[in-house]
């Protein structure tokens, strides 16, 4: 049985997964479908925490917009995300960013990771 489950869960995988860790600035393109049409919307962000493996892995990204925060938990391996595009890479040292919804302005600022 659990043969079963992992040959279909390998078959759902992407075959190019992005490489990004937390604290990147991300941009998502996510398929967005308003009745009959199906649309890309960008949603840009700093990712607060990877969390599961294989086909379950999903990521948080988190922004402002208009002074309030938002987040949104993508799965990194659906159909519905076009692709995930690294615009910055973040220095940190946490796993899961979870400070960052008690901040505002520029306190709420990742470091940039110079390489």
């Amino acid at each position: 049985m659990n043969d079963i489950i992992k040959s279909i869960e390998a078959a759902q995988m992407k075959a190019e997964v992005p490489q990004f860790r937390v604290g990147d600035t991300v941009k998502v393109y996510g398929k967005i479908k308003e009745g009959n049409r199906e649309r890309i919307q960008v949603f840009e962000g700093i990712v607060m925490k990877v969390q599961g493996g294989s086909v379950r892995a999903t990521f948080t990204v988190r922004k402002n917009s208009n002074g309030v925060g938002v987040e949104k938990t993508w799965p990194l391996h659906s159909p519905s995300v076009e692709k995930v595009e690294v615009v910055r890479h973040g220095k940190v040292r946490r796993a899961k960013l979870n400070y960052l919804r008690g901040r505002v302005g520029k306190s709420a600022k990742v470091k940039e990771l110079v390489k």
